[in-house]
């Protein structure tokens, strides 16, 4: 069914991106294929459509760029259809796509998000952190309104840390090796790594990725936002130690 998309509706591209990155499936020519019928389709769509498709790629770590530019403008036009959920999943979406349209991130989109901040769940409120994180990386002045902005960073910075049995090898590692790790440092930028540590001077963030930071081999799209908010806001270089070495 690779070669027919365009039979698809929009709704149901929606569904099976969502479905299969859900699913943790790597089908590249399959999200190309989809990607395609969608820009073909972009007029087509509902608030919860856009959301779904744009998320399914962006947490794949497949953030298309050619499909979030090309759909920019349609979103644009949807905007105050949007729960908050839509909105955050939009957000985040384009932050880790790194595709910045003036048209849709204008005052109107930070005003139909203040407005709508009630709706935010946690996870939702975390997102919009990463957006706000998203608009100082690329210098943009259209962010959250202060108090927006620190209700989402704390949210953010209280999320629970999950140590696991790599952390802790890792730690023997690092130890063994007079690097003096220091372990679940927060960022300014409100992220937590696993550990710093000094070498010559300069501060190099350790993150030992597990299974759930990748779809196969590659990233999802988390992992690659936290990776480049930390070197590009937070002045961090990261090292990845990936489960599998």
């Amino acid at each position: 069914s690779e070669g027919r998309w365009d039979e698809f509706s929009a709704q149901n591209l929606a569904n099976m991106a969502w479905a299969y990155t859900t699913a943790q499936e790597t089908r590249h020519s399959l999200l190309r294929g989809i990607a395609d019928a969608a820009i073909k389709k972009h007029d087509e769509f509902t608030h919860q459509g856009f959301s779904n498709l744009l998320w399914a790629y962006a947490a794949a770590g497949h953030p298309h760029q050619r499909l979030f530019s090309a759909l920019a403008p349609s979103v644009a036009e949807v905007l105050d259809t949007c729960n908050g959920q839509s909105l955050a999943n939009i957000a985040w979406a384009f932050a880790v796509s790194n595709v910045n349209d003036e048209l849709l991130f204008s005052d109107r989109f930070v005003d139909v998000c203040s407005s709508k901040i009630d709706e935010f769940n946690s996870e939702g409120l975390c997102q919009l952190h990463q957006w706000n994180i998203w608009r100082a990386e690329i210098g943009s002045d259209k962010v959250l309104p202060p108090m927006i902005a620190k209700k989402c960073y704390t949210q953010f910075t209280s999320q629970p840390l999950q140590g696991s049995n790599l952390q802790s090898d890792a730690m023997k590692v690092l130890t063994s090796m007079d690097l003096h790790p220091i372990e679940e440092v927060q960022t300014e930028s409100g992220y937590c790594l696993d550990f710093v540590v000094n070498v010559d001077g300069e501060e190099l963030g350790i993150e030992v990725d597990g299974p759930h930071h990748f779809v196969g081999r590659d990233p999802t799209g988390s992992t690659l936002l936290k990776r480049r908010h930390v070197e590009n806001v937070d002045r961090i270089p990261i090292i990845s130690l990936p489960y599998w070495e």
